[in-house]
C-alpha cells in the first residue's frame, strides 16, 4: 500500500489557482495553502494504522441499521481521544454521535455511515466509508482554525434501511453547516455521483377466512387482493418512464391451501429520477393497491415505513474541488454514469451543498452488496481508498473553507 502522494507544487500552482483556493493574496497565499494542504495530508498519513484499524474492526463486527453500537463507539471514541467534542449518542437516536472540533467561519460536515447488510455484513463498504470520514476529520483537526474551519463530524446510522440521515436532518444534526461530505466504495471512480430517489411501501390486506369448498362465497381472499394488485402495477409498467422502478416481494399470503387467506402482506419499492416523480409514482403505485382491495372486497393499509430517500444532488463547486484533488491523489479518471442506487445523503444535499464521490475497491470486479464486495472491502485497494479518500475529503473541505475566507 501506498499513502497519498504529497502535493507537487511545480504541477499543483495552477491548479490552485484555478480552483479558487487562496485567491487574492497572490503567491503568498498560494504557498500559504499549499504548506496547509501537506500539513493535513502528513496528519492523515500519520492517524493511517489507526484509520486502517478502524476499519478492520468495523469490518469483522458488522451492525445491521439502528443496532450499530460498538460501530458508533469505536468511530467516536477515536475523535474525542484527539481533542473532538463528542455528543453521543446525538439527536435522538442511539447509534448517531457527532463530533466536533475548531471554531472557523465555515462549519463543514463530514457523514459517517457504519451499518451493514443483514446476512452480507459489510458487502457495502461502509466499514470504509466510516474510517475515511474519521480520517479526513483527524487530518483536519490540528489545522481547523488555521484554516478557518469548523469541523463537524456526524455519526449516520441505518443507511441501509430505516433513512438515518433523513431523521437526522430534521433533527437538526446538519443546521448551519456549509457543506456536506463522505465517500463510498464501488467498482469504479465517480465524482459527479447521481442517485435515485426512494420510497418503500408496506401493504397489508385484511380479508375474511373460509374453507375454499364448503363455504368460499362467505371468504375475501387476502391473497387474490395482493395478485390483483401485482397484475395492476405489471400493467402499469408499460407506461412508465424507462428511468422509473416498482419492485417488491410477497412477505404474507396464506398458511394453508384449505383456508382462504385472510391476510397478505407485501413490501415494495418504487425509484424515480427525482423526488418530484416519486411523489407521483407513489400515487399511482397506491393505487393498484386500492385496486386490488376494491376488486375482492378486502382492506388495505399503506403504510411508510420510513422517509424517502431523496435524489442525491451534487453541488458543482465541491464536484470540481474534490476531481482536481482525486487527480493529484493518482485516482483513476471518473467516469460519468446515469443515476444508480439511492442514498439518504440525497436527502441532506438538498439542504446543504453535498459531495458523494465514489472511489474504485475492486476494478470492476464485483460490486456494493455482493458477497465477494465485502472481501475487497479489506483488501489493499480498499484500504488505498480509504487514505485517499481522507486525504481527498479533508482538501476539499480545506480548499472550500479557503474560497471563503
Amino acid at each position: 500500500m501506498t499513502v497519498p502522494a504529497a502535493p507537487h507544487p511545480e504541477t499543483r500552482a495552477d491548479d490552485v489557482a484555478g480552483e479558487g483556493v487562496g485567491q487574492g493574496g497572490g503567491e503568498g497565499a498560494d504557498e500559504r495553502v499549499r504548506a496547509l494542504r501537506a500539513a493535513v495530508r502528513e496528519s492523515v498519513v500519520g492517524h493511517a494504522p489507526a484509520l486502517l484499524d478502524l476499519s478492520r474492526r468495523l469490518h469483522a463486527e458488522p451492525e445491521t441499521a439502528f443496532e450499530e453500537h460498538k460501530s458508533a463507539a469505536l468511530c467516536a471514541e477515536l475523535l474525542a481521544a484527539h481533542g473532538f467534542e463528542v455528543t453521543a449518542p446525538a439527536h435522538g437516536l442511539d447509534t448517531a454521535f457527532r463530533a466536533t472540533i475548531g471554531s472557523g467561519p465555515v462549519t463543514v460536515a463530514i457523514a459517517c455511515e457504519y451499518d451493514a447488510l443483514p446476512g452480507l455484513g459489510h458487502a457495502c463498504g461502509h466499514n470504509l466509508i466510516a474510517a475515511a470520514g474519521v480520517g479526513a476529520a483527524l487530518g483536519l483537526a490540528p489545522h481547523a482554525d488555521e484554516l478557518g474551519l469548523t469541523v463537524r463530524v456526524v455519526g449516520t446510522p441505518a443507511e441501509e434501511r430505516g433513512a438515518g440521515k433523513a431523521l437526522l436532518l430534521d433533527a437538526g444534526a446538519f443546521d448551519g453547516v456549509d457543506a456536506a461530505m463522505m465517500v463510498h466504495p464501488c467498482p469504479f471512480e465517480m465524482a459527479d455521483f447521481r442517485s435515485f430517489a426512494l420510497g418503500t411501501l408496506d401493504v397489508a390486506y385484511a380479508g375474511r377466512a373460509a374453507h375454499p369448498s364448503l363455504n368460499p362465497h362467505e371468504g375475501r381472499n387476502a391473497a387474490d387482493a395482493l395478485t390483483v394488485a401485482q397484475v395492476a402495477l405489471g400493467l402499469l409498467r408499460q407506461q412508465l418512464p424507462p428511468q422509473w422502478r416498482v419492485h417488491g416481494i410477497t412477505t404474507a399470503a396464506g398458511t394453508a391451501p384449505n383456508a382462504i387467506p385472510d391476510r397478505a402482506t407485501a413490501t415494495y419499492e418504487i425509484r424515480a429520477l427525482a423526488a418530484e416523480d416519486l411523489r407521483e409514482l407513489r400515487q399511482r403505485v397506491e393505487d393498484c393497491f386500492r385496486a386490488g382491495a376494491l376488486a375482492t372486497g378486502c382492506e388495505v393499509t399503506l403504510e411508510r415505513p420510513e422517509p424517502d430517500y431523496l435524489d442525491f444532488r451534487g453541488d458543482p463547486e465541491l464536484i470540481r474541488l474534490w476531481t482536481a484533488n482525486a487527480r493529484e491523489l493518482g485516482r483513476a479518471e471518473p467516469v460519468e454514469r446515469p443515476p444508480f442506487a439511492c442514498t439518504d445523503m440525497g436527502n441532506v444535499s438538498h439542504v446543504v451543498p453535498s459531495i458523494h464521490p465514489v472511489l474504485d475497491i475492486s476494478g470492476g470486479a464485483c460490486g456494493p452488496h455482493e458477497a465477494a464486495f465485502a472481501e475487497a472491502a479489506i483488501s489493499p485497494a480498499a484500504e488505498q481508498a480509504l487514505l485517499d479518500g481522507a486525504v481527498g475529503m479533508a482538501w476539499t473541505a480545506a480548499d472550500f473553507a479557503a474560497a471563503r475566507t
